[in-house]
């Protein structure tokens, strides 16, 4: 046995004796549903160690989100459901089966084509369950914006589509206009359904043009705060407070930091 594999072992006997009679009194009494908000902290502490680059934190976060897989699978055998080796068992079988151009005959010619058969290859796996819809398989759970994603991805997939994305931004100007109508009018309620709408319009927008809105935002969210906090250093470094600086001074440094700083 390989020493990778060997600290793969010492893992799941460490979770097995944190949930044994002599363990963690807290580790004992937690259930699946309690530690998933913890697995999805993680997940997110992940993501956030990829964007920046940091490999020791990613090599750290990574470790703690396969803690907690580790964990869940733990509590499901004491239940005798399953175990992690069903676990890993099911996603090999399941990766086998959705790459036949790898492990079979099938040939492909792009990753574009790759995608068509694996979404080919689920649908076929989810006759075989109670689901009602194809959007059935996207979490409820998921935040809004990964949602719409994969909802619009979803209902493209099977020809709902405005197909390029010169059609989509024409749908996302229409948008634009009733969110304009409904503030003229001061309708709460409609307005806030139009923003809804014109936000899921972007993000369509988005996935024709094969970007990600998740990590378009994020990306765009990063440059702000750097811009933001350039502002607040060069505020800080006239002694003076960010909020006895006028709105027209700030937009004025402001302007100076994104002409220094295009990204």
């Amino acid at each position: 046995m390989n020493q990778r594999t060997s600290f793969l072992d010492k893992l799941a006997e460490l979770v097995e004796t944190l949930r044994g009679e002599h363990g963690c009194p807290w580790d004992k009494k937690q259930t699946p549903r309690a530690v998933i908000v913890y697995l999805i902290e993680e997940v997110y502490e992940l993501a956030d160690a990829i964007e920046s680059g940091n490999t020791e934190e990613i090599c750290e976060e990574l470790g703690d989100v396969l803690f907690h897989i580790v964990f869940i699978a733990r509590m499901f055998q004491e239940e005798g459901e399953f175990d992690l080796q069903n676990v890993a068992q099911t996603i090999t079988e399941k990766m086998i089966r959705r790459h036949p151009h790898v492990f079979g005959e099938q040939m492909v010619q792009s990753s574009e084509e790759v995608i068509q058969n694996w979404h080919r290859i689920k649908l076929k796996e989810k006759k075989t369950t109670q689901m009602t819809s194809l959007l059935d398989s996207v979490p409820a759970n998921l935040p809004a914006l990964l949602r719409a994603y994969r909802i619009s991805d979803r209902v493209a997939k099977i020809g709902f589509d405005w197909f390029d994305t010169p059609a989509v931004l024409g749908q996302v100007e229409e948008e634009l206009d009733g969110v304009r109508a409904a503030e003229t009018i001061r309708d709460g309620d409609n307005l806030s359904q139009k923003f809804g709408d014109l936000l899921f319009s972007v993000v369509n927008a988005a996935r024709t043009a094969k970007i990600h809105p998740e990590t378009a935002l994020a990306g765009s969210i990063n440059v702000f705060e750097k811009r933001f906090k350039k502002m607040e250093e060069s505020i800080l470094e006239g002694n003076r407070n960010f909020e006895d600086v006028s709105t027209e001074e700030k937009k004025q440094i402001w302007a100076e930091i994104v002409s220094a700083d295009p990204e």
